[in-house]
């Protein structure tokens, strides 16, 4: 505890925010998982770095979270140090008529608002996908057609030698689900996007479109990491599982949506071990009665 100690006093030194022995289910869509030793809540770029280097001093694990919408947590917790990048880190601005800069923290349907009210055209598949404007980088996210790499221009980040750099759309190495952020202990601090003139009601129409169909089509009621596993090549998850005959499959609060199969929800009080199990199962059936192996999407945190 000691370390932890002279962690928080050198943040208090400089008014960083932080919490100590941090309930973590609350910061997840999941809404699962234990307590974490110390959440770090940086509010620039320079309390970011400031907080790796003590981190890195220390050898402490670490994790950045963002909205927690991709993340499974351990009910054990996080035996390390959480960098929140939430709503302390997240500016939304225009950077002439057409661009927009976005901190990482911003959600993703903030920047989808804000770009509507400025008539700012090519984010609406984006609308209702429920991270972060770093974690959408880190994995180009994408939906209904559209994919963060169509929009995106440049990304900021910190490197794992505490530097801040710029790299171009073109050199991030974008395609389904992965980014050149996905091998690296880089932390992302915020995106530019290139959209295009528009007209508002139509793109507020469109967006508004795409979230009915969420809501239609995805079971938004409960607690999820939303898909649970990658498209396989020449498949899809849901399809393979609904074939095995495991909608509605359950292990404790863990449950294959009925709505969706391709969504493991907490439909009440799920554990983290719940959730595992389930989808250990879903995958040997989809194996040994199909042969297509699902590759998990969502990040397991211990």
């Amino acid at each position: 505890m000691s370390v932890i100690y002279n962690i928080t006093n050198a943040l208090e030194k400089l008014n960083i925010k932080y919490k100590i022995n941090e309930p973590l289910a609350q910061y997840t869509s999941f809404k699962i998982g234990g307590e974490c030793k110390l959440m770090v809540i940086p509010k620039s770029e320079d309390e970011i770095i400031y907080t790796l280097k003590l981190i890195n001093e220390n050898n402490l694990k670490k994790l950045i979270l963002g909205n927690g919408s991709n993340v499974l947590i351990s009910d054990d917790g996080f035996d390390g140090v959480i960098v929140l990048l939430g709503n302390d880190f997240s500016d939304i601005k225009l950077i002439d008529e057409d661009t927009v800069f976005a901190s990482a923290g911003a959600s993703l349907s903030r920047l989808c608002t804000f770009a509507m009210q400025n008539s700012l055209s090519g984010l609406e598949f984006a609308y209702g996908i429920p991270g972060t404007v770093g974690g959408a980088v880190y994995m180009n996210a994408g939906a209904y057609g559209g994919e963060i790499k169509d929009v995106l221009k440049s990304a900021y980040h910190i490197t794992d030698k505490l530097n801040s750099e710029n790299k171009s759309a073109e050199d991030l190495d974008l395609s389904y689900r992965h980014s050149f952020y996905s091998d690296k202990d880089y932390v992302i601090t915020g995106a530019v996007f290139k959209l295009k003139k528009g007209n508002r009601d139509e793109i507020k129409a469109i967006m508004t479109e795409t979230m009915n169909k969420r809501k239609s089509k995805q079971p938004l009621e409960y607690p999820s990491a939303g898909s649970t596993f990658k498209r396989p090549e020449g498949a899809f998850a849901a399809k393979l599982i609904d074939d095995c005959g495991l909608k509605g499959k359950t292990v404790g609060g863990a449950v294959v949506s009925e709505k969706h199969s391709g969504f493991v929800i907490n439909k009440g009080n799920a554990t983290c071990k719940d959730v595992l199990e389930l989808i250990d199962i879903i995958k040997n059936e989809v194996k040994t009665k199909t042969g297509f192996t699902l590759e998990c999407e969502v990040k397991y945190i211990k």
